[in-house]
């Protein structure tokens, strides 16, 4: 629904790339005057409309080539549309990929000064926020070097530190804060909390980290193939955007036989990998957190295997691995007679956070040595519960019980 007053006003908006085979078709394109075409076009972006209001932080997201990034550079003037406009009525600071906007040679102090410029500051404005900047970046004697000689993480704190300070209206951040480590992404988010806390300030915030963008922005906008599929809030879009791709996947798995996916020795057929719910017979593909659950493994041995070692594990669907079970631990290995045989893995309490996850499976002889190995295996979701606050769950990817405790001073009651 479009506002009154929209800071951001994109009205069917286009973008069209020219995509040439060899650099010479370009030449070739320029002298035939359009006569002839030497290029395909690719469009990233197809008839967009929608309005950002002041106050709002905003969430764009979708799976690689979606056009986010197109999007934000639009918005932001780095690129022109093909048609349709884009109109901004303040301020903006962006953070886009790593690297835009940053001179190599020029040192961290230099860049941010040259920023500062380009944002309309005077020299003195930005003496006066140096200080900031720079205690924010925590890069240290860096800051007088050429950020040629940063790291990605260095320059990320340098690039977030000098965006967050320029007093903009409105940022725009496309991935970059990725890069940074754990500590520093908190420090930034809380930042950014802080950035939005009642100054009707706005934030455009692309990332594929689906939590992040349901703990800081208060609406969402899904784009698939350049055009959007949903815009609402934040959690219920996210939630949409993640049925979806879990439903992809399944499907894609359920279309394909349980194949390993690293090493097959022919000693080992799997037959299925299969989750459920505590004590329940059926299978699932979507949990709650917290609840106890059970993998099952049934298999096949063309041979007897004596004390293999079975190891189950769990990732997330871009395969980063998160923890695994493997029969090593136990006293005493079973051995396998030839034949079908189920083995289950029973989890008390599964600590996963929401989101899509799936399993990795493999089989060792007794030397260790891999007869079967496949990840990507069989995908499922884990949700919240129902009326449940996703702002409150930790970040991560496990939600790790703690206790707190508070010590009260010697002496005080």
């Amino acid at each position: 629904m479009p506002f009154d007053d929209p800071a951001i006003s994109v009205r069917n908006l286009t973008k069209t790339y020219r995509l040439f085979g060899h650099a010479g078709d370009r030449v070739k394109q320029f002298l035939t005057f359009g006569v002839k075409r030497f290029h395909r076009e690719f469009t990233a972006l197809k008839d967009l409309s929608f309005d950002i209001n002041k106050g709002e932080a905003v969430g764009i997201i979708g799976r690689n080539g979606s056009g986010k990034s197109t999007l934000l550079q639009l918005i932001c003037g780095i690129l022109k549309p093909t048609s349709g406009t884009v109109q901004t009525h303040r301020r903006i600071s962006a953070l886009l990929e790593l690297g835009a906007g940053f001179n190599p040679e020029f040192t961290g102090r230099e860049n941010v000064y040259f920023q500062g410029a380009l944002m309309g500051f005077t020299r003195i404005d930005m003496e006066a926020r140096f200080d900031d900047i720079a205690a924010f970046a925590e890069i240290g004697e860096f800051i007088d070097q050429p950020v040629r000689t940063y790291s990605s993480g260095m320059f990320v704190r340098l690039a977030f530190a000098a965006m967050i300070h320029a007093d903009a209206d409105i940022l725009v951040i496309d991935e970059a804060l990725a890069v940074g480590d754990e500590a520093f992404q908190r420090k930034c988010f809380s930042k950014l909390l802080d950035y939005l806390d009642g100054n009707e300030k706005i934030l455009l915030f692309v990332s594929h980290n689906i939590r992040q963008v349901e703990r800081i922005c208060s609406r969402a906008i899904w784009l698939e193939d350049g055009r959007v599929v949903q815009q609402g809030p934040a959690r219920e879009i996210c939630a949409a955007y993640q049925d979806r791709i879990h439903q992809q996947v399944q499907d894609t798995h359920e279309r394909s036989k349980l194949r390993p996916t690293f090493v097959d020795s022919g000693e080992v057929d799997v037959i299925r990998l299969q989750l459920f719910k505590g004590a329940d017979e059926e299978p699932v593909d979507e949990i709650e957190i917290h609840t106890a659950v059970k993998v099952v493994i049934d298999f096949r041995c063309h041979s007897r295997l004596i004390a293999p070692d079975i190891i189950v594990g769990f990732h997330t669907t871009d395969s980063v691995f998160i923890a695994a079970a493997s029969t090593a631990i136990l006293p005493m290995q079973p051995d396998f007679p030839a034949g079908d045989h189920r083995v289950e893995v029973r989890v008390a309490d599964l600590i996963l956070l929401p989101g899509v996850y799936q399993m990795r499976l493999g089989f060792l002889d007794r030397h260790l040595r891999t007869m079967w190995s496949g990840h990507k295996l069989s995908t499922f979701r884990v949700t919240a519960p129902a009326r449940s606050d996703v702002i409150r769950l930790p970040p991560g990817l496990v939600d790790m019980q703690f206790e707190w405790v508070f010590a009260l001073p010697e002496g005080k009651q």
